[in-house]
């Protein structure tokens, strides 16, 4: 895996734990009682972003690091999520053995 390949994969699961905590003690208008005129009743009133991305990068970076030592390590291949069989047999590499 490359630095990019590394990258990118964080990112994705930041985004997708990010969208999960979001929501988490989320506090709106409604609940609260204090509806903005002009505003939905659904909302935040306190949101706690601050506190929810610390909270995200630091569930990321437990995730990345088990997905990333699973990639690395080779025990889950692109080959085993080949349900169809559409990949082609891994070319077999001759050696000089004489």
């Amino acid at each position: 895996m490359g630095i990019t390949s590394a990258l990118v994969l964080f990112a994705v699961i930041w985004f997708m734990t990010f969208l999960i905590v979001i929501p988490i003690r989320l506090q709106t208008q409604g609940d609260v009682g204090k509806v903005v005129p002009g505003t939905h009743a659904g909302s935040p009133e306190t949101h706690n972003l601050k506190k929810k991305a610390w909270i995200t990068t630091a569930v990321s970076a437990v995730l990345w690091a088990i997905i990333a030592g699973i990639i690395l390590s080779g025990t889950i291949t692109i080959r085993d999520l080949d349900w169809f069989n559409r990949m082609s047999e891994p070319a077999v590499s001759r050696g000089t053995d004489g």
